[in-house]
């Protein structure tokens, strides 16, 4: 076995390889850019070498500075995580020519299955289901638009090279065509050194579904069930879930047998990914194929018991695959949030800054992988798990120059049912402040009904939040028991102010019984009367709530118990009050006095500023280019300019006509969110 592998990553992911390498007495080199000089996989790994500036293509994507890190420690493989270099068959090739093991694939197979035009025609040629589109290489604009007529509107551009959403974009007519193509031109140049372009249909209503697969080098494979990926936001995954609530066994069966068909007749051997778009009637086309390690591969370890990166490791090391397709056995089922470092009440734009507090959920070991000792090791299996693979810690810093995911976010349970639930206290527990993040919507996700009754496409978020994402209104119950915690809160603060010390003599500060709690806009009168178990909280309708909690002022995670039922609320301090946030919900909760909220009931709201005439950064960013000047008058939907943020090219428009009056930045400029880029009179 080898001694000392080299992650060519960063990330979350390199802290994952670390993990595994650890549990089997493997030490390990980390690398970092300037800006991961004090990144987690830095602090994990056994050793750590700098490799250059922060933009990836001056760093992690550059072979020779990876191949200087192997040779100054003399690191004997190499895992690639994902992204950068995982599919890149030169840097396979230039670690073969020094003796390195490469843990991923032969180069041919990465060559034939990472290029996506290549692997569309070889998949053709294997007689596999293919979605139709032009797999030839395109030269400019107008050469893809005239193919996109050809194909038939909607289109999907798409970078060859590309992986992970970059370098993707839908087209719906030929304006779009011609935009798309540079923005993927730019995108893949950008984060692939590979700027080649191919189109095909865009399926409408698909379910986006993936097959695992595991060879060896000495022709074994096997397939570990699927993935469910269909929850995407431009182009890339969000929630992920195994098994997939849609397909039967039958087409299980159907998709890993073609998928370990397809790995094998390229010489396949690692862990390996077969994408596939899966129609209404479960009819399946072959999309792609990863050849590296995915994103949300703890899924199928979580119902699998299977380490695939362990696997990885000992298949580069010219083992025997252990496990035959009979042995393979998924239980139970597996849930993923990815964790993104964006603003959903932005749209979703990117957000960076310092995480002033990072306070996961407490992870819990259960299922497969921990029978098997695969991951924490040894927890009874019918008890719900809790994961959280993450390469940030509290205090580190979002970098513009990288991938915008914190934290994957899994859960594992005997049903489906079971791992949302569980997923939905998970979410409500985790603490992320400083930065704007995704936490609030993956809360509304988990509640949709369509992703409960296991309805969803991959225009699940288009379709069910066409203007965006606005927060979330919650029930009348879920209000109410709500109110009632934070009325039992309120006389925890109230005591702990009544027992202050330093009050003058003969005075003393009685605690009231009745408070009125508005939130979402309502209001709730209240009556509170506690004991040493706790407080009963009715409501002037009559119908009351048990509340019990060991919350203490300054706590910014509750853990409640209404009626019997858990309940977990974030928690933060304003005038007369609390901010609470639960299950995708921002709320600021009051607690008056009857006669203060009368009185507040009569104050005027305040009115925010008029922005209308002004062209606001929506995140920060760097300016590309701006496509107008001073004079110009704009119609609606005018490309105005362009901003790049964590390898994304976003192209602001006019949301109505009008006449710019000045313009504030020039191209290069960083900007932060809202600063002003032009004016309009």
């Amino acid at each position: 076995m080898f001694k000392k592998i080299l992650i060519a990553n960063r990330g979350e992911i390199a802290c994952r390889v670390i993990k595994t390498a650890r549990k089997m007495g493997i030490k390990t080199v980390a690398v970092y850019s300037d800006a991961d000089r004090n990144a987690l996989h830095v602090e994990m790994a056994d050793e750590a070498v700098h490799i250059g500036p922060p933009p990836a293509n001056q760093s992690y994507i550059v072979i020779e500075k990876i191949m200087e890190a192997i040779r100054a420690t003399g690191a004997e493989a190499v895992h690639p995580g994902y992204g950068f270099l995982s599919e890149n068959a030169k840097f396979a090739e230039a670690l073969a020519a020094e003796g390195v093991a490469f843990i991923g694939p032969p180069a041919k197979a990465i060559e034939a299955m990472g290029d996506k035009i290549t692997s569309k025609k070889i998949a053709q040629e294997a007689g596999v289901s293919t979605v139709p589109g032009y797999m030839g290489i395109i030269e400019d604009a107008e050469e893809a638009v005239r193919i996109s007529r050809e194909i038939g509107y909607p289109v999907m551009l798409k970078a060859s090279a590309g992986g992970g959403g970059k370098g993707m974009r839908i087209a719906w007519n030929d304006e779009e065509a011609r935009e798309g193509f540079q923005s993927s031109k730019n995108e893949a140049a950008s984060s692939f050194g590979d700027d080649r372009i191919f189109i095909e249909k865009f399926v409408t209503q698909p379910r986006h579904i993936e097959i695992q697969v595991l060879c060896d080098g000495h022709g074994n494979g096997i397939y570990l069930g699927e993935r469910e990926c269909s929850i995407q936001r431009r182009n890339q995954k969000v929630v992920e879930e195994a098994p997939s609530p849609f397909l039967d066994e039958a087409t299980r069966r159907a998709m890993g047998e073609q998928a370990v068909a397809l790995a094998k007749a390229v010489g396949y051997a690692s862990a390996g990914t077969v994408e596939f778009i899966v129609d209404g009637d479960r009819n399946f086309y072959f999309l792609e194929m990863n050849t590296r390690l995915q994103v949300e591969h703890p899924v199928t370890e979580l119902i699998t018991g299977v380490d695939l990166v362990e696997q990885m490791i000992r298949v580069a090391n010219g083992e025997t695959l252990a496990l035959a397709q009979e042995d393979v056995a998924l239980t139970g089922w597996a849930i993923e949030n990815r964790l993104y470092a964006e603003d959903p009440y932005r749209n979703f734009l990117p957000s960076i800054g310092r995480l002033t507090r990072y306070r996961p959920p407490e992870e819990i070991a259960a299922g497969p992988l921990a029978e098997n000792d695969r991951w924490h090791g040894g927890a009874p299996r019918g008890e719900a798990a809790v994961r959280n693979d993450t390469g940030v810690y509290e205090g580190g810093e979002i970098s513009m120059y990288y991938d915008p995911m914190i934290a994957k976010l899994c859960t594992w349970a005997p049903t489906r049912d079971a791992a949302i639930e569980q997923m939905r206290v998970a979410l409500d527990s985790f603490e992320v402040e400083g930065i704007g993040h995704n936490l609030p919507f993956l809360s509304a996700v988990m509640d949709h009904p369509k992703f409960i009754a296991g309805e969803m496409t991959t225009a699940f978020i288009a379709e069910e939040f066409p203007e965006g994402f606005e927060g979330v209104e919650l029930p009348g119950a879920e209000l109410r028991r709500i109110a009632a915690a934070a009325a039992a809160m309120h006389r925890v603060v109230e005591i702990r102010r009544a027992r202050v010390s330093g009050r003058m003599d003969n005075h003393e500060r009685k605690v009231g019984r009745d408070w009125v709690v508005t939130l979402q806009g309502q209001d709730y009168a209240t009556v509170v009367d506690a004991d040493r178990a706790g407080a009963t909280v009715r409501f002037a309708d009559g119908t009351a709530h048990r509340v019990a909690s060991d919350w203490t002022p300054g706590c910014q995670l509750g853990v409640f118990d209404v009626d019997g039922e858990e309940l977990v609320l974030k928690v933060g301090p304003i005038s007369s009050g609390f901010r609470i946030r639960s299950r995708g919900a921002d709320l600021d909760v009051h607690v008056r006095t009857p006669r203060a909220a009368e009185l507040a009931a009569l104050m005027p709201e305040k009115v925010e500023p008029d922005t209308s005439k002004m062209l606001l950064c929506p995140m920060p960013g760097l300016i590309v280019n701006v496509d107008v000047e001073v004079g110009d008058e704009v119609q609606e939907g005018q490309r105005l300019c362009t901003v790049e943020a964590m390898k994304m090219e976003n192209v602001l428009r006019a949301e109505r006509k009008a006449v710019v009056s000045a313009i504030n930045v020039a191209a290069g400029d960083s900007l932060a969110v809202d600063e002003i880029i032009m004016e309009f009179e």
